[in-house]
């Protein structure tokens, strides 16, 4: 083992971070899959293999995540809020497809992004698919905004204080009768953050201590569209968010 590669030097902090972002910085050198999910990839499993990039910012209202809404009128996981990403191409890496995948969907410049971590890879076991969240410091913002109206139907630039607040958490419940940790999100609060986006929200804030769960978190259903992919929220395909410098 090198010097670079010496136990110390993993333990350093990244210069490139604020102060603010340290606590994730150090829990992911601690956090586990089973810290994060009961799933973990079978052994020899035939899974396709995806990636997201869980992108930290600092807007006017903060520190924030990147999140988008999937169109909803798709016939799967429709209105789905969650992070860009999608399935890892032929000789990219997690972090590659990561960083091509929300250019795609947001039109976010990646040389703006400083990647600075890899969370373990989860396994959705309905879709087969193993995923990587891949997390990034957004160190030159640019604007981003709904780039296919037929994938993406919103962008969200999610305040951490709020989704810290406990005013905001919410248990969601399924018709299939499954019940796991929500956010309320977007201006009016109208939209819900749900599924495997909110169980990494979730678990990860917890491990690194900024939040702590809410037992009486109000159950909410999901709304007809995320079921249906019936469009009950008008398209926004321009919308824009100034860039943030």
């Amino acid at each position: 083992m090198s010097e670079a590669e010496g136990p110390a030097n993993r333990e350093a902090h990244d210069p490139e971070l604020p102060d603010w972002l340290r606590p994730v910085e150090e829990g992911v050198r601690s956090i586990t899959v089973d810290d994060l999910t009961r799933f973990r990839p079978p052994e020899d499993n035939d899974a396709r293999r995806g990636a997201v990039l869980m992108l930290f910012g600092e807007g006017a209202d903060g520190p924030d995540l990147l999140l988008t809404e999937r169109a909803h009128h798709m016939r799967s996981h429709p209105g789905q809020v969650s992070f860009p990403g999608g399935s890892i191409d032929p000789g990219e890496t997690p972090r590659q497809a990561a960083l091509r995948e929300a250019w795609e969907e947001t039109g976010l410049d990646p040389s703006g992004v400083h990647v600075f971590a890899e969370l373990p890879e989860l396994w959705l076991p309905p879709s087969n698919f193993a995923v990587t969240p891949v997390l990034g410091w957004w160190h030159e913002p640019t604007d981003v905004g709904v780039v296919d109206p037929d994938e993406v139907h919103d962008i969200f630039l999610a305040p951490i204080r709020e989704l810290t607040d406990p005013a905001h958490r919410i248990v969601v419940r399924h018709p299939s009768g499954w019940r796991g940790p929500g956010f309320l999100i977007g201006d009016d609060k109208d939209v819900i953050l749900w599924g495997f986006t909110a169980g990494i929200v979730s678990r990860l804030f917890e491990h690194v201590g900024w939040t702590r769960p809410v037992p009486d978190a109000p159950v909410r259903d999901l709304p007809d569209y995320m079921l249906q992919g019936e469009p009950t929220r008008s398209v926004r395909p321009n919308t824009r968010f100034e860039e943030r410098r």
